[in-house]
């Protein structure tokens, strides 16, 4: 049933490669835990068995004794209310088992975000550095540019190939979460940046063709999710980037940065990919307590 339900996501959902790994995962730990309860080996469970009740405990267990976050809790519960919803639907199951199961409440968190002044800094760094002909400055810095620029995911970085930069370089094609298409336009320095880096790449060799990844080691090949996470965090650390810095982070600069000089809030979700404005809205907030700052600083009442 589980292989069934992957295959059902991957081909027919269409969702990304990390979702479908993290459902995965959600599945099988969910079933392991509920066959060690049974006493019975996770072969001869039946996963059509569970009851509502085994879904309470199981939040009982992960929260207490695992020690996770209602945040992370949703998430596992959003695979697995999409797992038993695909067994009814399949006639597997007549029984909603979620139906009472709630989202768990979880603290509004604004999104962490690089101020534009550090921003500033942080690309004149790279701006600097990159002017050689060394492969992995030039990289490194065309990864953070990627981000900025573009507000993207990781997963949509790595999925960037040559062929998506349009004709006059002018915009560049997404493919993001759920099989989504969009289109980012591409400022001149970015622009830039890319002919910049395809001409080194062609100088050692590495294909710039079309359908060749964009963002790759000096053996041609695509880069893994780590690797560019490190790449990131060792540019925000140079940058003296406090708290987390992490891809996503570039992303909420992005938006918050935008958002800051008055673009739309239609426009930035656009832009970001997100299926629905609520999402994006959230970037308000980190404008309204940033105005507030301001205001405690200058305001001659304060």
């Amino acid at each position: 049933m589980i292989g069934a339900f992957i295959t059902h996501i991957q081909a027919e959902k269409r969702y990304s490669a990390l979702t479908v790994r993290n459902y995965r995962h959600d599945i099988e730990s969910f079933a392991t835990w509920c066959a060690s309860n049974a006493g019975i080996s996770l072969e001869d469970f039946n996963l059509t068995s569970v009851t509502t009740e085994d879904i309470r405990e199981w939040i009982i267990y992960r929260m207490e004794r695992c020690k996770i976050g209602a945040a992370s809790m949703n998430r596992e519960l959003s695979s697995l209310r999409s797992f038993y919803r695909y067994l009814r639907t399949h006639g597997h199951m007549t029984q909603d088992i979620f139906g009472r199961i709630s989202t768990l409440k979880t603290a509004r968190k604004l999104p962490s975000f690089v101020p534009e002044t550090r921003m500033e800094s942080l690309l004149e760094n790279i701006r600097s550095k990159s002017r050689t002909n060394d492969f992995v400055e030039q990289r490194n810095a065309l990864i953070i540019a990627l981000f900025y620029s573009c507000g993207i995911r990781l997963a949509e970085l790595q999925g960037v190939r040559f062929g998506d930069l349009s004709g006059d370089r002018s915009a560049l094609h997404i493919r993001g979460k759920g099989d989504k298409h969009r289109m980012i336009p591409v400022l001149p320095e970015l622009a830039e940046r890319i002919e910049r880096y395809a001409a080194l790449l062609r100088e050692l060799g590495i294909s710039t063709s079309t359908e060749a990844p964009m963002i790759v080691s000096d053996t041609g090949k695509p880069l893994s999710r780590s690797t560019i996470q490190r790449v990131v965090k060792a540019k925000l650390g140079e940058a003296n980037v406090q708290g987390k810095k992490s891809p996503h982070i570039l992303r909420h600069t992005f938006a918050t940065h935008l958002l800051n000089k008055e673009a739309d809030m239609r426009d930035i979700q656009e832009l970001m990919g997100h299926s629905s404005l609520r999402t994006t809205q959230c970037y308000t907030h980190n404008s309204i307590a940033q105005l507030q700052e301001a205001y405690k600083r200058a305001h001659p009442h304060k």
